[in-house]
């Protein structure tokens, strides 16, 4: 046990019987002595112009667990506001509002749960060409295969409305076919007359 004890990160002892190896004991001491970089400036980027100030408090923190680019980071941020702040999970408090993440396992999802423990978990899927992003997941791959619409989850009389209203109102028949539906509109819709 004392031998076992001593081992230092990285070393191994090896245990033998008749002068012949038979197993090998290993250091699990998760010891690491160096620096941490920040991958952005690592890959030379100036992450200090990025960086918001760490005084989070009046706004809205929005972690993301996918990977995204400074550029992609930035302009979710400014398009939703003075109000919210978008940070990589890696440099996110444990106190983020919301945590934006591709579609992942199940087991991802609790496995993240405690990281940020109050922070609503928002699945979502991104498709920006202009930014780099490209984190289709279900739903868009059954649409890109051909399935005409996607309801999601509900009771049996909200799904019976949005048949209804998909069925009647959602697509416009063009020579006897139907039009797919896009989960979101290419286009900002305008606002009403009279508004």
């Amino acid at each position: 046990m004392a031998l076992i004890d001593a081992l230092e990160p990285g070393e191994a002892l090896a245990v033998t019987r008749d002068g012949q190896a038979i197993a090998t004991i290993s250091s699990t001491v998760a010891v690491i002595q160096g620096t941490i970089v920040d991958r952005d400036a690592a890959e030379g980027t100036d992450a200090a112009e990025e960086r918001p100030p760490t005084d989070y408090d009046g706004v809205t923190v929005v972690a993301t667990a996918m990977e995204l680019s400074a550029k992609a980071r930035t302009s979710l941020s400014a398009q939703l506001g003075a109000d919210y702040v978008v940070l990589d999970m890696n440099a996110a408090p444990t106190t983020a509002d919301v945590l934006l993440v591709p579609s992942v396992s199940p087991q991802l999802i609790a496995a993240l749960r405690p990281m940020f423990p109050k922070a609503r978990i928002i699945v979502t899927e991104i498709e920006d060409s202009e930014l780099g992003v490209n984190y289709q997941g279900p739903v868009r791959r059954l649409l890109d295969a051909g399935a005409d619409a996607y309801m999601p989850p509900s009771n049996v009389p909200h799904l019976a409305r949005q048949l209804d209203y998909t069925l009647t109102h959602g697509n416009q028949l063009v020579a006897g076919v139907a039009a797919p539906l896009e989960i979101a509109p290419a286009t900002e819709p305008s606002a009403p007359e009279g508004e």
